[in-house]
């Protein structure tokens, strides 16, 4: 599995309650680009729609020696997931605070996949005690490294 881009907003503003794996219907010259890294997903969700997850947001860049090939960056991708896993997310966001968000995009074995999460919307108090325990952590990292040095 080679990890080409990760969503690390959605880590931060998103408690991530269940992840799925979906497969994405890209054109040939999108799946080349993915290959070069140039995807952003930061700004990206999911939609459920008419027993369909579509991924809306997600920047791939026109590969450049695609010519007339090349399809809009941000043009919506249909997700490739089972009946029963959009039936489940379907009933989840309808609940209050509950969004479907991509996590990162990847390459398993020869195809592209999306690992979408399931996640409730964090308050901003809930921002800062994350950022207050990564900084606790690293405090710590950083005396257990200076302690076993001695």
């Amino acid at each position: 599995m080679k990890i080409v881009a990760t969503n690390k907003k959605a880590y931060h503003d998103y408690f991530v309650e269940e992840t799925y794996e979906a497969g994405v219907a890209l054109v040939g010259t999108e799946v080349k680009s993915v290959r070069l890294g140039k995807v952003n997903l930061r700004d990206s969700y999911v939609s459920l729609k008419s027993g369909e997850a579509v991924l809306s947001g997600a920047h791939i860049s026109p590969y450049e020696k695609g010519s007339y090939f090349n399809v809009d960056p941000v043009r919506p991708r249909k997700l490739l997931l089972h009946k029963d896993e959009i039936r489940k997310l379907k009933a989840k966001t309808e609940q209050k605070g509950y969004t479907v968000v991509p996590l990162r995009i990847y390459f398993k074995d020869s195809l592209v996949k999306v690992e979408i999460g399931l996640c409730k919307g964090k308050d901003l108090y809930d921002k800062r005690e994350t950022l207050k325990r990564r900084e606790e952590a690293r405090k710590l990292d950083r005396i257990k490294k200076e302690f076993n040095t001695r």
